[in-house]
């Protein structure tokens, strides 16, 4: 399957317009026409509904489209896999959650490139889920997940263990005797959504069904400046407060009646690949 008819219906379904898709990847018009037609005759089913008005995916584009990503990262990264051998004796490809990078990752990863100087390394960062899709697509060597994931196939071990705590601004002296659970609801709770699989689900259940937040964030490192500022407090992971608890930024909120999980993260291998960082 040809890599320039995927990337062009991969534009196409982006920008639903003939003329823009042809002006992004600098090539004519008749030329985004006749991929994309070369395209719906291999896959054999038409990707695009077309009218004088607009563009749309058809049912088959839109199932089509997916596949299509998969496959021209896949051939990227084989590409790159195979040019970073020339140079170096191996190359290693990293997935982590921001988080697990920024909190314990990072001084690993500089271990070992001082002690692999032989050795390439490739960092993704993302969202645990679309992580261990990745790793299954043979796109990554190795993920850090807040999400465990345990197939025949996968080794899945517990890489780090962090604290949940209720964090607010040092300048907030409203929770200075600690907060009970049914207080927590009726306070600026600045919300992120972690997805981190128990912790989520704990930090749900402490509040009503539907509960509608007025901030809500979906990356723990960036909710900080915003408790920093304000009187809001929020559930983080203590390896990301403890530096602004010890310069007095943030300070620790007591819980009265109830108690925090713990936070694993985890280390997801193949099975048949070689241990690198750990």
């Amino acid at each position: 399957m040809d890599t320039q008819s995927l990337q062009t219906f991969i534009t196409l379904a982006k920008y639903r317009n003939f003329t823009r898709t042809a002006d992004s990847l600098f090539v004519a018009q008749s030329t985004v026409t006749n991929r994309i037609a070369e395209l719906e005759k291999e896959v054999g089913k038409p990707l695009f509904a077309r009218n004088k008005r607009k563009v749309s995916l058809t049912q088959e584009g839109e199932l089509f489209l997916p596949y299509a990503k998969r496959i021209l990262e896949l051939s990227d990264t084989g590409i790159q896999h195979a040019n970073a051998l020339q140079k170096y004796t191996d190359t290693y490809r990293i997935g982590s959650a921001n988080t697990i990078y920024e909190c314990h990752l990072f001084p690993v990863i500089q271990y070992y490139m001082r002690s692999h100087p032989d050795h390439a390394i490739k960092i993704t960062i993302g969202h645990s889920d679309n992580l261990l899709q990745a790793i299954q697509d043979n796109l990554l060597d190795v993920v850090y997940s807040y999400l465990p994931f345990y197939h025949n196939d996968y080794y899945c071990e517990v890489f780090a263990t962090d604290k949940l705590v209720l964090v607010t601004s040092c300048d907030n002296d409203r929770y200075c005797n600690g907060i009970t659970q049914e207080s927590l609801i009726h306070a600026n709770y600045l919300y992120c959504n972690f997805a981190l699989q128990e912790v989520g689900l704990f930090i749900k259940a402490l509040f009503p069904p539907h509960f509608q937040f007025r901030f809500e964030i979906d990356n723990g490192t960036k909710l900080i400046p915003y408790l920093l500022t304000s009187d809001g407090i929020s559930f983080v992971p203590e390896s990301i407060a403890t530096s602004y608890i010890e310069q007095q930024q943030l300070q620790c909120i007591k819980l009265l009646d109830f108690e925090a999980p713990k936070i694993n993260c985890y280390r997801i291998t193949r099975r048949q690949a070689a241990t690198h960082t750990g």
